[in-house]
């Protein structure tokens, strides 16, 4: 498995990070949990040391069971304080919300700790309430490094992160970046790479990338916006492919998203051991051809307001 170094951070990380998310994340209900360890021992087989949670998910449990065994210094564990409520969250549930993480993780402290899914509206308003709350958690040997996400399926066009990277409290982010938006090129790479901050990549494949139906809706609807071209639309992306040893479309895009220059751990979610797999080989497959990579950019230059979910 590529390794790289994640900003920063200075932790040596493996560049396909197993993410405990999403609607086919381990543990979603559809395996026996028999299956789940399988699936995170698979991953430390495979060369992957970089998992990634949230108390959102209800997967902090499960990841902390299948990790029990594994030596602490040999992995880098991420999750997340859900910042999304109905009521302005509360210095005191960050601490007791981050105690309840490490008992489930089995764990005395995570590399890396975020604000999850920040609205641009809020952010202001966790930099001067929480922040300080995270320092403190950080002095006491809690927390290694503060991260925080984006909600790119609400936040598309990165206004929140373009607004949190101004200031210098952030070791690390995740960033909704793929075939379909790439716009983070223009908007945050340029803003990390300036503070070499470490940047986790969500939302590389979705539905759109990996159901033919859904990406040719999108397209449809990206095309009557003049946002991408007619041909675009009716033709897909087999075209923009032409000549490339591809398993896929999702390979694809994994290798794209890989080679993008800022991006750090490209996290990927799953509850099969097979699509697991098939991931770390697109992560180690030679580099698309210039000549596809540019074809991409240039199809997509112009969409910046959709997620792919």
């Amino acid at each position: 498995m590529n390794r790289i170094i994640l900003g920063r951070t200075g932790l040596t990380v493996s560049v396909l990070g197993l993410g405990a998310g999403g609607d086919s994340r381990l543990g979603s209900g559809r395996i026996a949990e028999t299956e789940s360890l399988r699936l995170v021992r698979a991953a430390i087989e495979g060369g992957v040391n970089f998992f990634d949670t949230a108390e959102a998910y209800g997967t902090e449990g499960l990841l902390g069971k299948a990790l029990r065994e594994v030596p602490r210094d040999s992995v880098v564990l991420s999750t997340k304080k859900t910042t999304r409520l109905e009521a302005p969250l509360r210095a005191e549930d960050v601490v007791t919300s981050l105690h309840a993480s490490l008992e489930r993780l089995g764990t005395d402290h995570v590399d890396v700790y975020h604000l999850h899914g920040v609205l641009p509206d809020h952010y202001a308003d966790l930099r001067e309430r929480i922040v300080p709350v995270l320092l403190r958690l950080r002095e006491q040997g809690k927390i290694r490094f503060l991260g925080i996400t984006e909600a790119f399926a609400a936040d598309p066009t990165h206004a929140m992160l373009e607004r949190a990277l101004r200031d210098d409290l952030w070791d690390v982010v995740m960033v909704g970046f793929n075939l379909l938006n790439q716009s983070a090129r223009a908007r945050v790479f340029p803003l990390t790479q300036a503070k070499n901050i470490g940047t986790l990549i969500m939302f590389a494949v979705r539905r759109a990338l990996s159901r033919p139906d859904r990406l040719r809706e999108l397209l449809g609807d990206l095309a009557a916006r003049g946002k991408v071209s007619r041909e675009l639309a009716e033709g897909g992306l087999d075209a923009l492919l032409e000549g490339e040893e591809v398993a896929s479309l999702p390979d694809a895009a994994y290798r794209f998203c890989r080679d993008e220059p800022g991006a750090h751990v490209i996290l990927s979610g799953t509850s099969s051991v097979a699509h697991l797999l098939e991931n770390v080989r697109s992560i180690e497959a030679p580099p698309l051809s210039p000549g596809a990579r540019e074809r991409l950019i240039e199809a997509f230059a112009q969409v910046d307001d959709v997620s792919g979910h």
